[in-house]
């Protein structure tokens, strides 16, 4: 049951975004924003693979799922970064839009924050709790850099498949020359501490909510 419930809140809140997005095109006639939907679907791919993930049983192939959400887990956070597209444009109201991209940047939010407590928990099964806080770490810094390399460098999760040497090439080349790409690394610091603030501040709010009412 609070699987069922999860899901459904999740679908209301993506309904939401998508409902404002088909009612931009219908009634302003603009396709604008219409890369929403396409986000969004590759938003939530990370989640259905951790949804995998925790209901594997096989250990031969829960790593490989691991390698695999990790790959696509950038693009859950990803769309935060669309606020970028957000302006001021005529016939649209600007708050209708403010709605609608900020909407679409919390769902990209809690699916990558729904999937990684899933990753979190299967970590348990595995390592400690100080062992699975690092990894987790780690992987919001990994996938932070993900973003980086979406947004500037325009590549895409499929990549290590399509052009795997063109893309390790880029991230090697960031990678022995960190000065040389000083915004690279620091925009990925920036976005991990944001990124894991609020994830570890969410997974506190429960337990702090239930003290300060008792």
């Amino acid at each position: 049951m609070k699987i069922t419930s999860i899901v459904q809140l999740l679908l209301s809140a993506v309904g939401f975004t998508i409902s404002l997005l088909v009612f931009r095109i219908f009634y302003f006639g603009s396709f604008m924003y219409i890369f929403f939907a396409w986000n969004l679907f590759l938003a939530a791919i990370p989640l259905g693979i951790s949804n995998l993930l925790v209901q594997t049983k096989g250990k031969s192939i829960q790593w490989p799922l691991f390698i695999m959400w990790l790959l696509f887990f950038p693009n859950a956070l990803y769309i935060v970064t669309d606020l970028v597209h957000l302006t001021d444009k005529h016939p649209v109201p600007f708050w209708f839009d403010m709605i609608l991209v900020f909407s679409a940047a919390i769902n990209g939010l809690i699916m990558a924050y729904a999937s990684l407590r899933q990753v979190e928990l299967f970590l348990r099964t595995k390592f400690s709790e100080q062992k699975t806080g690092f990894i987790l770490c780690g992987c919001l810094f990994m996938g932070s850099f993900g973003v980086y390399i979406g947004r500037f460098l325009r590549w895409n999760s499929w990549d290590v498949l399509l052009n795997p040497f063109g893309l390790m090439t880029e991230i090697v080349q960031h990678i022995i020359n960190p000065f040389q790409h000083s915004r690279t690394w620091g925009m990925t610091i920036v976005l991990t501490v944001f990124f894991s603030i609020f994830y570890f501040t969410i997974k506190k709010l429960p337990a702090l909510i239930i003290k300060t009412t008792e």
